[in-house]
């Protein structure tokens, strides 16, 4: 006698409530930030194409810093090397997090996202290689369209007023994470260079004091901030580039609950409660407008679509994310017999798909790691990478739209409460009648 099949698994289906509520309130915060990056990237359009615009590109060059420490950097550089970094310290506590209590602790639930990333960085890797090759452009941008930028994409959901079930939304954030996680990797292993081992020996002193003293009982500010610091600087001048040291410091933040602190909750999410605005708020906004601004007047938009890298980064943002985000979760569905949560069809994929297509931070970095902050190709990929996420946004809107009216009744009904405990009746256990 045969055995009765189990139910098929389901890809998207609710998290548990903690994690959901956690979620809902991270992603409004990343929606404000989302925000403040669009203004901030159309004022320094609107400025490097002002009669102004060089006092915009002067802005740039102007050197500051301790150079004895070999901190004499430039504006640009400092917003790439110094503010970015504290971004990326914010990366780090939510990858630490994800794989401590989100989905990516739990394989079988982690494998959709975590394929449907690593697809979605190498098919527009591959398109845009391709486009090179047909054109004979540079292989060097080859990651450029491969980041996706999550505060970016918030925004535009919050724009288009769309209602994305909890569980695409959770999906959405996920999936940034692990993205996030591969940028950190090619950045470190690709867009490195002269390394200085000696450096980089000294750097490992700071950052492994600063995750003993953080596990501790015993770990203020005061000393907590130097030893980031030293480590940061340390790391910058070894040929690292210096945000991996913020990716390494929010990773060793201990994650598990001390009451004998001030506060709720454990280090890293009070450390994440107060530095995230900061992030969102100022240091990625101020990134976004030193790098967005290009010159587009006195035929300096002719120039950039003719480009091969313009046209591969496009091609990579909008085509390849889609194709590769899509095609990695339809895959992992059709290999493992999943099947889609409830009220959700693959109109909603696809529409999350052309969102993920939505890059900028990232981008905007690798592309200076790759062809050189102000050089002529990198004013060429900041367009490509402008123009991307737009048609990507537009798409993505186009699509999401449709299921506008579906979504509103999915959050309707997921906001029962009818017990009155102040959570939702859909993520609590089937009553047994009695």
């Amino acid at each position: 006698m045969s055995k009765r099949a189990g139910p098929l698994p389901r890809i998207f289906s609710r998290s548990d409530w903690p994690e959901t509520s956690r979620a809902a309130e991270l992603l409004r915060r990343e929606t404000v930030g989302g925000m403040l990056l669009l203004a901030a990237a159309i004022l320094a359009m609107l400025w490097a194409n002002s009669p102004w615009r060089d006092a915009y590109a002067a802005l740039h060059d102007v050197h500051f810093g301790p150079s004895a420490l070999g901190l004499h950097l430039s504006t640009a550089h400092w917003a790439s090397d110094g503010l970015l970094a504290v971004f990326f310290f914010v990366v780090g506590l939510e990858l630490a997090h994800e794989f401590r209590h989100g989905d990516l602790r739990d394989p079988a639930k982690a494998a959709v996202p975590v394929v449907a990333a690593i697809s979605g960085v190498v098919v527009p890797a591959a398109l845009y290689a391709v486009t090179q090759l047909l054109d004979g452009g540079h292989l060097r941008g080859w990651a450029i369209p491969t980041a996706t930028d999550i505060a970016f994409a918030l925004a535009v959901l919050a724009v288009i007023g769309t209602h994305l079930p909890s569980a695409m939304r959770s999906f959405l954030l996920t999936l940034a994470v692990v993205d996030d996680l591969i940028a950190i990797a090619i950045i470190a292993v690709f867009y490195s260079h002269g390394l200085h081992l000696g450096l980089l020996a000294l750097a490992i002193v700071p950052i492994a004091g600063f995750a003993v003293i953080a596990r501790s009982r015993w770990h203020p500010w005061w000393i907590l901030l130097p030893l980031a610091l030293v480590g940061w600087a340390l790391v910058l001048n070894s040929g690292i580039h210096a945000t991996i040291a913020g990716v390494v410091l929010g990773l060793v933040v201990p994650g598990t609950a001390d009451d004998t602190l001030e506060g709720s909750g454990s280090m890293s999410e009070r450390i994440d409660h107060r530095l995230r605005p900061l992030s969102a708020g100022v240091c990625v906004p101020i990134f976004a407008f030193l790098s967005a601004g290009v010159t587009v007047v006195g035929g300096g938009l002719g120039a950039a679509l003719s480009d091969p890298v313009t046209v591969g980064v496009v091609v990579g943002l909008v085509l390849g994310k889609a194709i590769g985000v899509f095609g990695g979760t339809f895959a992992t569905a059709r290999l493992t017999r999943a099947q889609l949560d409830d009220d959700l069809s693959w109109a909603d994929v696809f529409g999350l798909s052309l969102l993920a297509g939505v890059g900028f931070t990232v981008s905007l970095l690798i592309g200076e790691l790759a062809f050189g902050s102000g050089s002529a190709i990198d004013d060429h990929v900041r367009l490509g990478i402008l123009l991307g996420s737009v048609i990507a946004a537009v798409l993505a809107g186009i699509v999401l739209r449709r299921r506008n009216r579906v979504y509103r009744r999915i959050a309707v009904l997921e906001s029962a409460d009818e017990d009155g405990d102040g959570v939702p009746d859909c993520y609590q256990p089937a009553r047994k009648a009695t």
